[in-house]
């Protein structure tokens, strides 16, 4: 089974992803093994390669025993089980300055994270789908989190967890 670790870019899944054990960053292996199609100059990213990234990711779960973890934003794309993790917006757009993003391209996650794009196609793709709101957790407490839903998944047992549900994160319901 391929698990994913996705969310929106400055959710914290790199960073609590550095605190598991055996996770294959998504974003690395497209660079590294050029699976990607062209640049966005505009955005100052690579276009991914999406059938070679789902080729390659089923590749290498295959190639190995039990579940296969992947971390970026593009992991539901070609994962079984979706992990999407949440953040405020508001924060996600104090990151994504902090980090030196353009303008543009913050303005654009923080729309995406305000109406669930990914947590949507997350649910539309994958069989099972877990949802983190890491608002004002630690990177190590989001790290615990993750890795409680993966034993779960690793005993079967996993096929709701109570408080991670899809949908049980509502930033919109926070304007109201």
């Amino acid at each position: 089974m391929i698990i994913g670790i996705t969310g929106t870019p400055g959710t914290g899944k790199t960073s609590a992803c550095a605190l598991l054990e055996n996770v294959l960053d998504l974003n690395e292996l497209i660079k590294k093994e050029g699976l990607h199609l062209e640049v966005d100059k505009t955005r100052g990213s690579l276009i991914a390669d999406m059938d070679s990234v789902y080729d390659r990711v089923h590749e290498i779960a295959q190639g190995r025993e039990g579940n296969l973890v992947i971390e970026g934003h593009l992991s539901h794309h070609v994962c079984d089980v979706a992990i999407v993790l949440r953040l405020l917006p508001d924060e996600l757009e104090r990151r994504l300055v902090e980090r030196g993003y353009r303008e543009a391209k913050i303005l654009e996650n923080v729309e995406a994270e305000v109406v669930d794009v990914i947590l949507v196609e997350a649910v539309e793709w994958c069989d099972r789908v877990y949802e983190i709101d890491t608002t004002g957790k630690t990177v190590e407490g989001v790290a615990d989190t993750i890795n409680e839903i993966l034993i779960a998944i690793g005993r079967g047992i996993a096929i709701e967890i109570e408080g991670y549900e899809p949908g049980s994160v509502d930033w919109l319901g926070l304007r109201a």
